[in-house]
């Protein structure tokens, strides 16, 4: 595979918004800082020098409990994100910033929070169903993933840590959560069906974060967000930090209209994709394309996998070969029970499974270390799903291989994702030696449970319409018999 050309490091600025005039204002002085991606929790023996900044987590006016927690997290220097937000969210500031998961915005904003639960006295009326503390996230697995950095950094605090989300455990989450929480995480639905039911209030929130704002609005979220917002605190009495991928002018819109004068703070690309992914395409038949895969999969030695897929269909087919020839395989689709999913998704990352199938339900919210390569075995209709797709590999400062087959029936999505992100992708011959043999008997198939025939009766029948003897069954002209 030949490496994708390099371009120039990201880097982060700092602007205002105005008031006055409903837009940004840059400060005289802007700041840069050159780039990292880092994601939470990774060991610094994995990153590269590079990816950080010179700026020490100690050397902020953290309490002891604090810079524990940053220690078991293995935290000793800031990526840049941390180090132009927490300044800023620690004088009381607002923050509006752009990151792409991976950057380390998640230990930035836990640490904002619990700095300023630490920091102001707690309200002697306040009750044991109002948290301090607010982080809303548009998926289950986003909210999970907080929830378990979150626990590392408070665990010397004594904060307690609730998180809620659909699709599982709902008694099990009410009755957790009626105990009482500092900090409360949890999925937009999920936490306004206990809200008014009244399980909690948000009356004395001090601090409210946003995550992945821009997916918010591309889930239908966003009046959710807006109806819990209005329950909070005014702006200038709480602290408020978003994160978006993207900072578009919808997502500036609810900053502005949310919170206090937020100032942004923005990770620039200067590409689209990951600068340490080495991308390759392969132009392949439709029939070759199950070869094509199990060849590349047979060449690589302690690899972690996830192979992307359109439609659910598809990815059991790919799994049911890789199962059938000898590649231990997972299935993630939006199907999927809550409860199998991080079943699944904890033995991909303890490698008891070693080949995740996914349709784009895991392409973003996602934190999965160690994943060096990534196949999108169907070329996804949106551009942004393929960086999503990429973005699961090379995080942390390591290098990953993403890998496209160029189909038949997926071809014509190559233009637009090669003008969305600025280059084009390198592409291999696809020679005999790669592509494998295999038995079409060798497909493990699932068996699917029948639906229950519907009972009989129990209903008001409906008259019989005699039909034209030429009318076919669709009220049009029959075809003809012969």
């Amino acid at each position: 595979m030949q490496p994708m050309r390099r371009t120039r490091t990201r880097g982060v600025r700092v602007r205002d918004f105005c008031n006055k005039c409903n837009g940004l204002q840059f400060e005289p002085n802007t700041q840069r800082i050159s780039s990292p991606i880092c994601p939470f929790r990774v060991s610094l023996a994995a990153m590269s020098d590079k990816h950080l900044t010179n700026t020490r987590f100690d050397s902020f006016p953290f309490s002891q409990a604090l810079i524990d927690g940053t220690r078991d997290a293995g935290f000793e220097y800031c990526t840049p994100i941390q180090a132009a937000t927490l300044p800023l969210a620690l004088d009381g500031r607002d923050v509006a910033g752009q990151a792409q998961t991976g950057t380390g915005k998640t230990a930035a904003f836990l640490l904002a929070i619990l700095h300023r639960l630490d920091q102001e006295p707690v309200d002697s009326q306040r009750r044991t169903n109002q948290p301090g503390a607010l982080i809303v996230a548009p998926t289950r697995e986003l909210a999970i993933q907080i929830h378990r950095d979150a626990e590392v950094l408070a665990g010397h605090t004594g904060h307690h840590v609730c998180v809620v989300y659909g699709g599982t455990d709902y008694e099990k989450q009410r009755k957790h959560l009626a105990t009482g929480a500092d900090i409360l995480i949890g999925t937009p639905g999920r936490l306004i069906d206990y809200f008014k039911q009244r399980v909690f209030n948000l009356r004395a929130i001090q601090a409210v974060v946003l995550d992945e704002a821009d997916r918010m609005f591309d889930l239908g979220f966003i009046k959710d967000i807006r109806y819990l917002l209005r329950c909070c605190p005014p702006p200038e009495r709480r602290l408020s930090m978003l994160f978006s991928a993207t900072l578009s002018w919808r997502v500036l819109e609810l900053a502005y209209e949310h919170m206090n004068n937020p100032q942004k703070v923005e990770v620039e690309a200067e590409q689209i994709t990951a600068d340490r992914v080495c991308e390759t395409g392969y132009m392949v038949a439709n029939n070759e394309k199950i070869p094509l895969l199990l060849g590349l999969i047979d060449r690589l030695e302690e690899a972690r996998s996830i192979i992307f897929v359109n439609t659910k269909r598809e990815a059991e087919r790919v799994w049911g070969y890789l199962e059938g020839n000898g590649h231990k395989a997972a299935i993630l689709s939006g199907d999927v029970p809550q409860k199998k999913r991080e079943r699944l998704l904890r033995q991909f990352s303890d490698d008891e499974v070693s080949v995740l199938v996914a349709t784009d339900v895991a392409a973003r919210g996602l934190h999965i270390p160690g994943v060096t390569h990534v196949f999108n075995y169907d070329l996804p209709d949106d551009p942004e799903d393929y960086v999503h797709r990429i973005g699961r590999t090379a995080r942390a400062g390591a290098e990953g291989d993403a890998v496209a087959f160029i189909c038949e029936t997926y071809a014509f999505s190559l233009p637009d994702t090669e003008d969305y992100i600025g280059h084009k992708i390198p592409v291999e011959p696809v020679t005999r030696e790669l592509l494998a043999e295999v038995d079409p008997a060798s497909r493990i198939r699932i068996e699917h449970k029948r639906r229950p025939p519907r009972s009989k009766g129990g209903g008001k029948k409906r008259p019989h319409r005699r039909r034209p003897h030429n009318q076919g069954p669709g009220g049009g002209k029959g075809d003809p018999i012969g």
